[in-house]
């Protein structure tokens, strides 16, 4: 099914006035009443109109952009995605324009809004957050592919390429239960914002508490998701329950924290506590400690994300693509 564009003319028609009349009021030029730019601005805003940055050299065709929507360029996890996508897409001509939310809802809305204004000939957009209902009404009034990165529960756009965290979580609670760990801990940070993460970590759980164990919760919302967390709450936890006996980190990165943490206070790992992660992205720089992980082929990802998306560009067919990695647990001597 074709998506129609939301166009000047459409927002000129809302307004009940002239398309050079909307064009004024939308560009703050000529003598306007207040009444009519009030009436224009509504319009647009409701119709989730984006004015075309391009107006005369692309105004029949889309550009040769494909914005890619990201938490953050920095995380190594979406550094190797843009790597993958990359690879497959400049030797077809496009470049990648990339705007990183965050995890903030309000700053996607505004990268999509001005990435839209690019006339991208697609999107490859990091689901997993809470998306503003303003940025999925812009998304879905645009009529280009938009392939969904990261999070395999949305069925909103032209495909999907996602790694399975619901059975992430799953798997790492079954090892822990298969080593017999008798009071196992969940570490994590930022689970209100990141959907993936809180599913990753609800799997867990629920499979922890069906094997008949009591699970301890360490989650901090106001801290990144970084190595700093992971020495913090990991402190914070034995402390508190110093009987600990095997730790489920919501990342590698907090992971590898954690596990300096316990080496310097003379925790023996993995004999008095265990320790996983998700992600994979430890496994490059291992040396002394491997850590114990469920492995994402990031780069792989990304390259399937971008063929997809060619593929959407080319047939423009209604047909969804889905690709979902099922995940398996890379064991390492933490565990």
């Amino acid at each position: 099914m074709h998506k129609k564009r939301i166009t000047l003319a459409d927002v000129a028609a809302r307004a009940g006035v002239s398309q050079m009349t909307a064009s004024k009021v939308l560009r703050g030029t000529g003598s306007i009443s207040e009444e009519t730019r009030k009436r224009v601005k509504l319009a647009a805003s409701d119709l989730g109109y984006v004015p075309n940055l391009f107006a005369g050299s692309l105004s029949s065709r889309s550009s040769n952009i494909v914005a890619v929507v990201l938490p953050s360029i920095n995380d190594a996890v979406f550094g190797e995605v843009v790597a993958g996508i990359n690879d497959v897409l400049r030797p077809e001509g496009y470049v990648t324009f990339i705007g990183e939310s965050h995890l903030n809802p309000q700053t996607e809305e505004t990268i999509i809004q001005t990435v839209l204004s690019m006339q991208p000939a697609g999107i490859i957009l990091t689901g997993g957050i809470h998306r503003t209902a303003k940025a999925d009404q812009l998304l879905e009034s645009w009529a280009c592919p938009i392939i969904q990165i990261w999070d395999e529960e949305d069925e909103h756009y032209d495909g999907c390429v996602a790694p399975d965290h619901a059975n992430a979580g799953r798997l790492t609670a079954q090892h822990f239960i298969d080593r017999g760990v008798k009071q196992p801990a969940y570490i994590g940070a930022e689970l209100g914002k990141d959907i993936c993460a809180a599913r990753r970590f609800e799997t867990f759980r629920q499979t922890i508490i069906e094997a008949g164990l009591d699970l301890v919760e360490v989650i901090a919302e106001d801290l990144p998701r970084q190595p700093g967390t992971g020495r913090t709450l990991v402190a914070d936890l034995m402390q508190t329950h110093p009987h600990t006996d095997a730790i489920y980190f919501l990342n590698d990165a907090m992971a590898t924290g954690g596990l300096s943490w316990l080496h310097e206070t003379s925790y023996h790992v993995p004999e008095q506590v265990a320790v996983a992660a998700f992600n994979g992205t430890s496994l490059a720089h291992a040396v002394r400690t491997r850590l114990t992980t469920v492995h994402v082929e990031r780069l792989k990802l990304g390259e399937v994300a971008a063929r997809a998306l060619l593929q959407s560009i080319d047939t423009r067919s209604a047909e969804k693509i889905r690709e979902i990695f099922y995940l398996e647990l890379s064991r390492g001597n933490t565990s």
